[in-house]
Parts: structure tokens; sequence; C-alpha cells
């Protein structure tokens, strides 16, 4: 007799994730890889990578890759995901990158929405080109984008991001509907994790407003019935649930990760 976790197995699945070398995006490699898959992970901080590698292999991956690239930079990295699946079909992407800054909508200039939508949007779409043809040839994919719960409810003082997150939520639930039987696309919504990003964005807020980062910390807590932060790890789970065969009738959904904090339906 088979069991849940029978389904849940990626052995000979090759995953490439990307913003791999910190927060959400290492916790969903090391997630994928206690699965058994193969993955692929890609950043711009090599040493962190050659780090994480280890980590996979003792994790339960059984080979594990590094692919220094930068997202803003689509030029160079078209070439260097080519080269990777000239060895590999990719069967499992995941989409993660470092948000914008935060700062007033009214604020923002041309630029910074130019460079959102471009590290964000751009960059999924010319990997998804990328990898489809390999997943149509398998009949088999997973693509799992990592956005935010602004596509929901916009966040304040992060008027950029929730712009371009929402455009990466459409971009997705669109292509949910041309994809092929077997191919799914699905968005995970993180709420207050503690990453470095989510540090960073708290300092940033608590100077910006003359207070301690511990009070700004303490009124994230106070919106959340969960009582705390979530940690990378509980992400990782989640996506590692979209990511297997278990999850192969989840397509084009936006999933809530938040510990109850979002209030909409």
């Amino acid at each position: 007799m088979h069991s849940i976790f029978d389904n849940m197995a990626l052995h000979d699945r090759h995953a490439l994730v990307c913003g791999a070398s910190a927060g959400i995006g290492r916790a969903a490699a090391l997630a994928l890889a206690r699965m058994g898959a193969t993955i692929t992970v890609l950043a711009r901080r090599e040493a962190r990578l050659q780090d994480l590698a280890s980590e996979l292999l003792g994790a339960g991956s059984p080979r594990a890759e590094i692919l220094v690239a930068d997202m803003d930079d689509r030029e160079s990295l078209l070439p260097k995901v080519q080269g990777l699946l000239s060895r590999s079909v990719v069967h499992i992407l995941i989409n993660n990158s470092g948000g914008p800054p935060p700062g007033r909508l009214l604020d923002a200039a041309e630029e910074d929405f130019l460079a959102a939508f471009g590290r964000h949007v751009l960059s999924a779409h010319l990997l998804v080109k990328a990898v489809l043809p390999g997943m149509k040839k398998a009949g088999w994919g997973r693509i799992i984008n990592i956005i935010s719960l602004s596509v929901r409810e916009p966040i304040p003082n992060l008027g950029v991001s929730n712009t371009v997150r929402g455009a990466m939520a459409s971009w997705a639930k669109s292509m949910a509907a041309e994809f092929p039987p077997g191919v799914t696309i699905n968005n995970v919504l993180p709420g207050y994790t503690d990453t470095e990003r989510l540090r960073t964005l708290k300092e940033s807020i608590a100077a910006g407003r003359g207070v301690s980062a511990g009070l700004v910390e303490s009124e994230w807590v106070s919106s959340i019935p969960e009582g705390r932060l979530g940690n990378p790890e509980e992400l990782g789970s989640v996506i590692a649930f979209l990511a297997s065969p278990a999850a192969s009738y989840v397509r084009g959904a936006s999933i809530p990760v938040d510990g109850g904090r979002l209030r909409c339906i």
C-alpha cells in the first residue's frame, strides 16, 4: 500500500531554485533536497551557494550544483540557464528574488518601476520560456513563484513592491491557462517571515519613524493571529508540497502562508 509520503517524493526530478543563498529560497532548496530532488541553486553570492550545496547533499539531494547569476542582468542570465538546460531538464522552477526597496508610491521614479518589473516579471518570464520545452517533453513540471501578501492587500510603504507583485500574480494566472496538462504554476504569498530581507525592512521602517526596531516587530506580530513571525522553513514546506506529485491538481493558485494575518477571504 502506498502512503501519502510516496506522493511527495521527487526522485529523478531536477529543481532550479532562484534566490537560494538566504531566506525562503534557501529553505525551499533544503526542503526539496529532503524529498530527493537534484538541486541547482541560483544567486549572486557564490560562497553562500557553495556552502548550501554541501548542505543539500547532506539533506538527501543526489546532486547539487550552483549557478552564480544576477536576476537584474537578464542578458547574462539566459545563457547561463541555457548552459544548465543543455545538461539537464529542469522539472521544478522556483522564481524567487529580493523585493524592491521600501518607500511611498508617490516618491517612486520611473526607473524604480522598470528595475522592479525587470527583476521579477521579466526574469521569471525569461526563465519559464527557457525551462518550459523540457517540462513539456517530460510531461511534468512545477513553477512556483514566491511573491507577497500584497497581491491581496497592499502593504503600507511598499508602493513599488505592491505594484509589481500584483503584476507577477496576474502574469502567473494568465500562464496557468496556457500551460499544457501536467505543468502547473502557482504562487506562494509569504506573510511576515523572519529573513534577512524582513530584518532590513524592519530597521528601515524604524529609522524612518524614529522608533525602535523592536517596536516595529511587535506591531507586526500584533497583527498576526498566530502571534509570531513565520520562519523560512515553514514556507519551504509549502513550496515543497506544491512542487510534489501530491499537488498535481493545484494550478493558478495564490496561497498565503502568513499565520492568519490576511483579513480577506
